[in-house]
């Protein structure tokens, strides 16, 4: 379960990262480096999920609801990224795409942190 862990942990924050390296790219008017990245993020979401699915699988016996509602939340996140860069690279309005990823961000985290395999912050 620890590498498992590790490697779900992993897999997000280079998410993460590809998501500003993305961003930043976008905003800069390098649209075919913007391109390549975003097509590597899209991998990297493809690796989050697998490694979430794996880790709801094996912890689904300790609190199944509240670990699917934390991948429910995942999701949104994920999604939320790809409206930010999508809408950015149509300049059309992303006010609400980032609204939406800074209250799921929050919202994963704080579950993540909350649910037994957190750090028990909270």
């Amino acid at each position: 379960m620890t590498y498992t862990t590790h490697a779900h942990i992993t897999a997000w924050v280079l998410t993460l990262v590809l998501f500003i390296v993305a961003y930043a790219l976008t905003k800069s008017g390098r649209a075919k480096a913007a391109k390549i990245v975003h097509m590597i993020l899209r991998l990297f979401y493809l690796l989050t999920l697998a490694t979430g699915g794996a880790l709801v699988h094996t912890l689904f016996t300790v609190s199944p609801v509240e670990y699917i509602l934390k991948s429910l939340v995942g999701l949104w996140v994920l999604g939320a990224m790809e409206m930010v860069l999508v809408r950015t690279k149509k300049d059309k309005n992303t006010k609400g795409a980032w609204i939406q990823l800074v209250v799921a961000v929050i919202i994963v985290l704080y579950l993540g942190l909350k649910l037994p395999l957190g750090f028990q912050i909270f």
